[in-house]
């Protein structure tokens, strides 16, 4: 479904605010006073030229303003937003937002990294068409790990979703593994536990953590690496990479569960294919994503 992108038109349409100057003074404080957002947002409001100072549209945070003039802010406005970064989009409409995230750009903020997420880019860019635009996130994809994501327009939608997710149709993953998988497909199943270092393991013992079901395809492979397809039926933390490194194949690239191989600069794990229904209208909605090249090249 790439390429199919409808123009969003800002599906939260507001009134310009206008409001009255009382006294003399700039109007980067008199904004701050009024709208009630931090500086930054404030200082964004001007530089997007979302604010008129009788009806002249004003960029300079320290114009003067005089009692009687009117300072109009502009919330209605389709601006240029910056550029994604490691992300493309697949598809967007006023409910969701399907992407492709590229490898080592995080889902969402963490303690070392705020800014540069999937999810404050887009949240950037659905401002850009009206400033009181918000995005929510449907599921996360780890750090390293490329491929299409979901994101709602709103808390109602996400909640929805979220609901449904595990009666999602088709969630298929593409990953390169060390070695020479002998089994064609197969299906691991086990009981999934975290250490105190965050790092995800099975139990040795049945019904001991969260139950974690794993199928998957041999594609193609040689003697060093395998490319395999991946579907689940269960989504755990770390899921697949856990499996993968139990049947002694880890994920290429993967150091925390256990590969060997160290000239691969990712994890080698591609969120592939996603089959859902349209959280409004319920259309079946199926979007797949490239195999990346350098599994492929490696499994040849």
């Amino acid at each position: 479904m790439k390429n199919k992108r409808p123009r969003s038109r800002g599906f939260r349409p507001a009134k310009p605010k206008v409001y009255k100057v009382t006294e003399t003074e700039e109007l980067l404080p008199f904004l701050l006073k009024v709208v009630g957002k931090s500086r930054n947002s404030v200082k964004s409001i001007l530089a997007r030229g979302q604010v008129s100072i009788d009806g002249r549209v004003s960029t300079q945070f320290n114009d003067k303003l005089k009692p009687g003039q009117e300072v109009t802010i502009r919330t209605d406005m389709v601006t240029e937003a910056a550029p994604l970064q490691g992300i493309t989009i697949m598809y967007e409409d006023d409910t969701i937002i399907v992407i492709e995230k590229a490898s080592g750009l995080l889902s969402i903020a963490s303690d070392n990294e705020k800014a540069n997420t999937a999810y404050r880019q887009l949240s950037d860019y659905v401002k850009a068409q009206h400033s009181d635009n918000k995005i929510f996130v449907v599921h996360r994809l780890d750090r390293d790990t490329s491929g299409v994501m979901v994101f709602a327009r709103s808390e109602k939608i996400k909640q929805r979703m979220q609901e449904s997710w595990k009666t999602t149709k088709e969630r298929a993953y593409v990953a390169l593994v060390e070695g020479d998988v002998s089994k064609s497909e197969g299906t691991i199943t086990s009981w999934l536990k975290e250490t105190s270092t965050h790092k995800m393991y099975s139990s040795k013992y049945e019904n001991d953590g969260l139950k974690a079901v794993t199928h998957y395809q041999v594609l193609q492979g040689n003697k060093d690496f395998t490319l395999m397809e991946i579907s689940l039926e269960t989504g755990r933390k770390n899921q697949i990479r856990v499996h993968m490194s139990d049947i002694g194949h880890p994920i290429a690239g993967d150091k925390k569960y256990g590969a060997q191989d160290r000239s691969m600069k990712r994890l080698c794990l591609h969120a592939r294919k996603l089959n859902f229904e349209h959280p409004v209208n319920g259309m079946p909605l199926r979007f797949v994503s490239d195999i990346p090249k350098l599994f492929t090249s490696k499994s040849r």
